[in-house]
């Protein structure tokens, strides 16, 4: 079942449940005395978009070039802190809306519960002979937080509510309404910048250039009194009450200011409430729910022994089992598609670091976007779980991104097409950070986002084979990173093309001066995102049959990148240079991208050269780097290894967010990075998904990696590279039921040494034989097959 469940309220933020609707969260606390709902909307940022400083960083990138030749590593780094630019805008929390219980705190039977089939929290108890019930969801057909109290006795409901905001606000009521009006800051500062004395800098209202808002609360109450006063909504003796709150906001896009006009906010919440209190909640609800299964039972994972077991809270439950609870590793793998739905839908911003959910004003890492690994793993399991709605956010935002990345590419470096760096906002910041000589370049100069976020581009067409959205949007932007590559690179003493300068992000290295550097040349990963662009470039340009002089360009560019090199301890390279590294055991795995996401790697003595690097890392981690880690074990074929990751990943850590130690999970499932960050809980969903089955090599391999404690199973709906939609089941970890529903005119490849029985509905059955351990078989758009794998065949790379 699944729902996460619990026996008492929430104390802090990391306890409480998410709900969204792609663009408005909520954190519900289900207090009994007064509960809490801490609000957000995607679109509350600090900051309008704001051109920068002129920036002319020809001079010092030729400097900072002639010092890693001459291994000047400190002086490199000294060097590249004059190409430093402003830090990113942070994302605001919208506010909180309080109900207040004049029954006090003192309740039996408690129930807290989070059900992700329906996306629905409630909290029931009772107090006395009364039962009182809260139900709350976001509407994304109606655009509202509906949520219902209702008291089990007449007339025994008696409760105020209010609005308040941590930004700058001011609250009014109109009749049986709350109005909540605040603006954003115009800036905020990093929570890890200390030298500004003034952190966060608010304008006027009506007058700052900064996002204005309005949230709005309506009320209908079936019996009972209501009354509105000072700020505070006043429900008497009712028995059943719904609460509707909406909220607008004055964004008008990455690149223009937005309104100052509340007017225009009002309207629309007005337009939004109306609409949705014109239907009763019973039918509001339905709506809701439809909308939201649509996208969520897509996709069915159940595994043998996966069953409830005896009533326990959800944390209690991973606290005792672990990931030997195989419920609870269902649980975890569809909590993260439900995050993805309630964070991200069509016309919303992407998810960012905290998904939508964030009730700091200046949150860790500013909860923007994290462009070195956090933002694209956010979206590693919205192809393969069939969300690919849900990933269109995020595509958009790397085709605005790629407006500004121009504009910085021409401006900061003279080259051509386009790129990021470390970090992007709402306003799609594309410059380096760090602000003034103030961060460190291995974060803050790494200007490979735009290649990497290209390869989320070419995701959504392998998925799907939409060849006009390949021509119209993605290849477009595609073309325009690889210019910039090709610009970028540069050629080394042996004629290999190279990056300078270059980091592997956040990791220090000692070189044989003795001296700590991170600036330095052809970085592995720098090199691995490159050749995947690359690759995907010429593949693209294949589907078109296009061979121009561009396409030659980066064939012959392509070629001449300098290879992956194996180091001194057998493992993979991490720098051109065999350097030591300063934290043997650091949290970033950045030159594995060629292993994952990429598929550069895939066999041969670099495919081991990545495993040494995994066994001289470690297996410990914490959140998003303990998600990447089980995805490359995945794709390692290392099922065992997996599930020792698993066993970490599954351990509830402290809710206090200041506690650095650790992570794993939070109380409420959320990632514990610590702190919260989501990338863990998709990391984790699509290394689940790589488990059982994987697509990137041309053929479609099952079972690569189950850990023998995944006896039986069964994972339905999910999608394969070339369009295809798979349901498999298996037994004794053999496949025991595979069906496979064709959405491209492609042949359907199957890694397997054994014959199959294939069969369409209404035709004659058909037995293929095995060439060299792969089976092609021809399918027709739009029509499902049965495989069955004839007695013995093995799948899977381990005999059991």
């Amino acid at each position: 079942m699944n729902l996460l469940s619990y026996s008492k309220a929430a104390n802090v933020w990391t306890e409480a449940l998410p709900l969204g609707n792609g663009r408005i969260g909520a954190m519900h606390f289900g207090g009994i005395e007064t509960d809490r709902f801490q609000l957000n909307e995607d679109t509350l940022w600090s900051g309008p978009p704001k051109k920068n400083k002129k920036y002319d960083d020809q001079e010092s990138l030729q400097k900072v070039r002639k010092l890693i030749d001459e291994k000047k590593y400190e002086d490199a780094i000294s060097e590249t802190k004059n190409m430093f630019g402003p830090y990113t805008q942070a994302y605001m929390p919208l506010g909180n809306l309080m109900i207040h219980y004049l029954h006090g705190d003192v309740a039996q039977r408690y129930e807290r519960t989070l059900d992700i089939n329906q996306a629905i929290s409630k909290v029931k108890y009772t107090v006395g002979k009364i039962e009182f019930t809260r139900e709350a969801f976001i509407s994304h057909p109606h655009q509202v937080l509906a949520i219902q109290l209702t008291s089990s006795i007449e007339k025994k409901l008696n409760v105020n509510i209010t609005l308040d905001s941590l930004l700058k606000y001011r609250t009014s009521y109109e009749e049986d309404e709350i109005i909540l009006q605040g603006v954003c800051p115009e800036s905020c500062a990093p929570s890890y910048f200390h030298d500004n004395e003034q952190p966060i800098i608010y304008g006027e209202f009506g007058e700052t250039q900064a996002i204005h808002f309005e949230g709005r609360l309506g009320v209908i109450v079936e019996d009972g009194d209501i009354e509105s006063q000072n700020g505070i909504i006043s429900i008497r003796q009712a028995t059943k009450a719904t609460l509707y709150f909406s909220v607008a906001t004055s964004f008008n896009g990455f690149d223009q200011l937005p309104g100052t006009d509340f007017g225009k906010l009002t309207k629309q919440n007005e337009m939004y409430l109306s609409k949705a209190m014109s239907i009763p909640y019973e039918q509001l609800k339905a709506l809701h729910i439809q909308d939201y299964q649509h996208l969520f039972k897509r996709v069915e994972f159940s595994l043998e022994d996966g069953k409830s077991r005896e009533q326990q809270d959800t944390d209690v439950r991973i606290k005792k089992n672990g990931a030997n609870d195989l419920g609870m590793v269902e649980l975890l793998f569809q909590y993260g598609r439900y995050l993805m739905i309630a964070s991200s839908r069509e016309g919303t911003q992407p998810a960012n670091l905290q998904g939508i959910w964030n009730d700091l004003t200046r949150a860790p890492w500013s909860s923007n976007y994290t462009l070195n690994i956090n933002a694209e793993m956010n979206y590693w399991p919205a192809e393969v779980t069939n969300l690919a709605e849900c990933h269109r956010p995020l595509l958009e935002a790397i085709k605005e991104l790629s407006v500004n990345g121009e504009k910085v590419v021409y401006e900061r470096y003279g080259l051509n097409g386009w790129t990021a760096h470390h970090n992007t906002d709402v306003w799609r910041h594309a410059d380096p950070v760090g602000d003034d000589r103030h961060g460190d370049p291995n974060w803050a100069f790494w200007p490979m986002a735009g290649p990497w976020l290209c390869r989320h581009l070419w995701e959504h067409y392998i998925y799907s084979q939409d060849k006009e959205y390949l021509e119209k949007e993605a290849l477009p932007i595609m073309e325009g990173a690889a210019a910039f590559c090709l610009d970028w690179l540069i050629e080394d003493e042996n004629g290999y093309l190279i990056t300078s300068p270059s980091t592997s992000p956040e990791h220090h290295f000692y070189a044989e001066n003795g001296q700590e550097g991170s600036v330095t040349k052809g970085a592995t990963m720098d090199l691995q995102v490159i050749w995947d662009l690359f690759s995907n470039c010429i593949e693209a340009a294949e589907v078109f049959n296009m061979d121009n002089e561009w396409i030659q360009q980066v064939k012959v560019a392509k070629d001449r990148l300098h290879p992956l090199q194996i180091g001194k301890y057998g493992q993979l390279q991490e720098w051109l240079i065999d350097y030591e590294d300063v934290e043997p055991h650091h949290r970033h795995v950045s030159h594995l991208y060629g292993l994952y996401p990429g598929h550069q790697i895939i066999d041969g003595p670099l495919l081991e050269g990545a495993k040494q690097t995994l066994n001289r890392r470690g297996d410990e981690g914490t959140g998003w780097s303990l998600g990447w880690k089980i995805c490359l074990w995945a794709r390692l074929k290392d099922g065992e290894r997996v599930n020792q990751l698993l066993d970490q990943l599954f351990n509830i850590v402290s809710a206090n967010r200041e506690v650095f130690i650790g992570g794993g999970l939070y109380p409420n499932l959320l990632g514990a990075h610590p702190p919260f960050q989501i990338d863990g809980n998709f990391g984790y969903t699509a290394g689940v998904a790589e488990m059982i089955i994987q697509s990137h090599k041309g053929y479609v391999e099952l079972l690569p990696a189950l850990p023998s404690t995944w006896l039986e199973g069964r994972l339905t709906g999910v999608r394969v590279h070339g369009g295809f939609e798979l349901n498999l089941s298996w037994n004794k970890m053999q496949v025991s039921k595979l069906e496979v529903t064709c959405k491209a005119d492609n042949p359907f490849v199957l890694k397997t040494s054994e014959p199959i029985i294939f069969r369409e509905e209404g035709k004659e059955e058909k037995r293929i034989d095995s060439v060299d351990d792969l089976i092609e078989i021809e399918m027709e758009k739009n029509q499902q097959y049965q495989i069955d794998l004839v007695p013995g065949t093995q799948t899977n790379s381990k005999q059991f």
